[in-house]
């Protein structure tokens, strides 16, 4: 859009007006009560030394502007006018404008009467410096129509200067352990490599980058995170509010027409014509997926989300890869009903496409940001968005195998490999060698491991002389903390690390690439609180016995400093602990125990899990007998559930013995919205770095700092000389 200056003549009867209003009472003049970009400067009218910037950008990075103005009794908004550094960028009316809107139904609750939302669509400013945003809105008496009085309100933000020092980066891999702290990294290093005269005898691959830093993950609103301004953060620069993604917070209730920021994806594929892959071993609705690519207000909104994928991303963002679990929301539903009853749920395809989670765009987005007519959306509830991808050229892959055949030579890849979340490493690799039924009960035995996927993400992306950005997830490193189910997270992390492995060799033959590995946040406090002293038969028959107390199954069996030693996990050929007694020898003498600090209350029998907690977003997972997927019913319901007395026949452990009850451990929070979950913290997070542009990431920084750190390395950037 064009700037043009504000001529004097204008500028007088602004201030005038705004001058006017100031001098009547409080109540007859209106308030600027939101005023987007978020800056401090707007929150407490003060712009103090060290006080931060809160949104920044580099040049040319478009964003939305938007105030939300609450009138005076009696009156109504007239015209709201943003200006940039004096620089008059338009009066908005009712009458709105292509890229412009004022929206005064479908508003939050508690704001006065005829308030308005008002928003300029896709902004950009090239200049380097701190700039400052002013609001000017005038009202008008409801009955005459006259304008009453105006008021004015300033925020800021800063355009962060890039120099080119440099080569520029070409690929950029991100590779995102879900929850992952520095416990969990080193639990995972203990399982996989062991330690010998106190020391570690290998390294994760993630441990082998050359530059370390710690990551702050605070939100917009809060000290503790979610997934998606966790995500969001690192690849737009900007904090946002819990729950959102590619967006700031506003006073709609519409999840898809909150302020946009634009992605470091959307902003390169838009200057350099790159590619976006995006690998999870989640939902691929799920928050970090979705957090590079799909702006909405709400994470939960998934038809809308799925469909985003396709309508928008593919154009503007370059999306060509997209893979992970989420069938659910690709297959058609004509009932737009999800009820789990046999008589109204849709249990031959498992679709949880309904319109409630869909969306229509509002034309001032897809006019302000230039979308494609695709991206203005739909209520489509039937949709069959696995055929559309296909006929935009996208080669569909349902399982491992038809991955490996057809993926590599395909130019646009969808690979869906479970209805919501895939199965985790444990279950899988169970599969794989035959001593688990987790994944046929789920229904899909054939999934592929995160190092398969991301191998053949590399290699279709790669295709782009362009260049690309990949971010590969491994999900459950979370959701298995969230669940306190140690043994089923460790084996995420080395699931997760050998697709580091994969990410750390395509850099190595392709030097113009930047690998990071990082996390959104850190999940449930997990530490490693020492090895067991007993016997997996010891610990088995303390379950089957009489004595749950804390004196027989806690303080007798956790090991702690000497008594701690140095557990030995033997590792099969698959890079997975090897197999004993016909199952994955996850129970051994020794084996590490975690202890968590953001617990819930669960029983703990420190042995593993036969089966895993039941996954409430499984479409099948409440349904009883009449479904193909009946058994997932009889999973445990939860961690307050999961080998308690009450509930103690739920499964079988390794010995295939039935009804084994664990000692009761209070938790200190619980995940309110999951039932019995530990919780995320907000602890520091790990990055380590590899490849070209990696020295930057050294020390303690916030997770928006990621954003220009890589948008740095992508417009140039050499190694510092000694």
């Amino acid at each position: 859009m064009s700037i043009q200056i504000l001529n004097r003549k204008r500028l007088r009867a602004v201030m005038t007006l705004v001058l006017v209003g100031s001098a009547l009472t409080a109540t007859a003049t209106p308030t600027i009560s939101r005023l987007t970009p978020p800056s401090e400067l707007f929150s407490l009218n003060v712009q103090a030394p060290g006080t931060p910037i809160t949104s920044r950008f580099i040049a040319g990075q478009r964003f939305d502007i938007q105030a939300t103005v609450q009138p005076s009794t009696n009156n109504q908004i007239s015209n709201v006018e943003f200006l940039v550094d004096g620089r008059f960028l338009g009066v908005i009316t009712a009458a709105t404008g292509a890229n412009t809107s004022v929206v005064t139904s479908g508003l939050v609750a508690g704001l006065a009467p005829n308030s308005a939302v008002v928003s300029l669509r896709g902004y950009s400013n090239p200049s380097p410096g701190v700039h400052i945003l002013t609001a000017v809105a005038t009202e008008s008496d409801i009955a005459t129509g006259a304008l009453t009085s105006a008021t004015s309100s300033q925020g800021n933000f800063e355009v962060v200067r890039l120099d080119a020092e440099g080569r520029p980066v070409k690929n950029i891999i991100i590779m995102l352990g879900d929850g992952m702290g520095i416990a969990h990294r080193t639990a995972g290093r203990i399982m996989a490599k062991g330690y010998a005269q106190g020391k570690a005898q290998g390294k994760l691959a993630m441990d082998t980058f050359p530059y370390t830093g710690l990551v702050m993950t605070a939100s917009l609103d809060t000290i503790i995170t979610d997934s998606a301004p966790g995500m969001a953060n690192y690849v737009n620069g900007n904090k946002a509010n819990s729950g959102q993604e590619g967006v700031w917070p506003d006073d709609t209730t519409n999840a898809f027409d909150n302020p946009r920021i634009e992605y470091l994806s959307e902003y390169m594929h838009r200057t350099k014509g790159t590619s976006l892959g995006l690998v999870t071993t989640a939902d691929v609705f799920d928050a970090t997926p979705a957090a590079n690519a799909v702006h909405t207000g709400n994470r939960g909104e998934g038809s809308g989300i799925v469909d985003q994928y396709l309508d928008e991303s593919a154009t503007t963002a370059g999306l060509t890869v997209l893979m992970g679990g989420g069938r659910k929301w690709f297959l058609p539903n004509a009932s737009n009903v999800i009820q789990p009853s046999a008589s109204v749920y849709n249990i031959t395809n498992g679709s949880q496409r309904r319109t409630s989670t869909d969306y229509v765009l509002p034309n001032d987005i897809v006019n302000g940001w230039g979308l494609p007519a695709s991206a203005v959306g739909a209520l489509d509830n039937n949709r069959d968005l696995i055929a559309d991808f296909a006929s935009a050229g996208f080669t569909y892959v349902p399982d491992k195998t038809t991955l490996m055949a057809s993926g590599p030579a395909a130019s646009k890849l969808l690979g869906l490999f479970s209805f919501s979340n895939m199965n985790v490493a444990y279950d899988k690799i169970g599969g794989r060698r035959g001593t688990s039924s987790v994944v046929s009960d789920y229904g899909f035995p054939d999934q592929p491991m995160l190092d398969e996927m991301t191998d053949v993400a590399l290699n279709v992306l790669s295709k782009n002389p362009n260049g690309f950005i990949l971010m590969a997830e491994g999900a459950s490193i979370d959701k298995q903390a969230h669940l306190m189910d140690s043994d089923r997270w460790m084996l995420e992390v080395l699931e997760f690390d050998r697709a580091v492995q994969k990410a750390k060799d395509f850099a190595a033959a392709h030097p113009d690439t930047l690998v990071i590995v990082t996390a959104d946040h850190e999940c449930s406090g997990a530490s490693i609180i020492g090895a067991s002293t007993k016997s997996p038969a010891q610990l088995l028959a303390l379950a089957q016995g009489p004595d749950h107390t804390t004196t027989a199954q806690r303080d007798a069996v956790v090991g702690n400093y000497q008594a701690a030693g140095f557990p030995k996990y033997t590792i099969g050929s698959d890079g997975y602990p090897g197999v004993i007694s016909g199952a994955v020898a996850t129970d051994i003498t020794g084996k590490v125990l975690i202890g968590y600090g953001a617990n819930a209350d669960r029983y703990e029998t420190w042995l593993t899990n036969p089966q895993p907690t039941q996954d409430v977003q499984q479409p099948f997972a409440a349904l009883g007998s009449g479904n193909p997927h009946s058994s997932l019913s009889g999973y445990p319901g939860n961690p307050g559930s999961r080998n308690s007395s009450a509930t103690n026949t739920l499964g079988s452990n390794a010995s295939g013995v039935s009804g084994y009850v664990g000692v009761f451990i209070a938790g200190q929070t619980s995940l309110t919205s999951g039932g019995n979950q530990a919780t995320h913290t907000a602890s520091d997070v790990p990055l380590s770095a590899y490849g070209r542009g990696a020295y930057q990431f050294t020390g303690v920084y916030d997770n928006t700092e990621v954003f220009f750190k890589l948008a740095r390395a992508l417009k140039g950037i050499d190694r510092p000389k000694e």
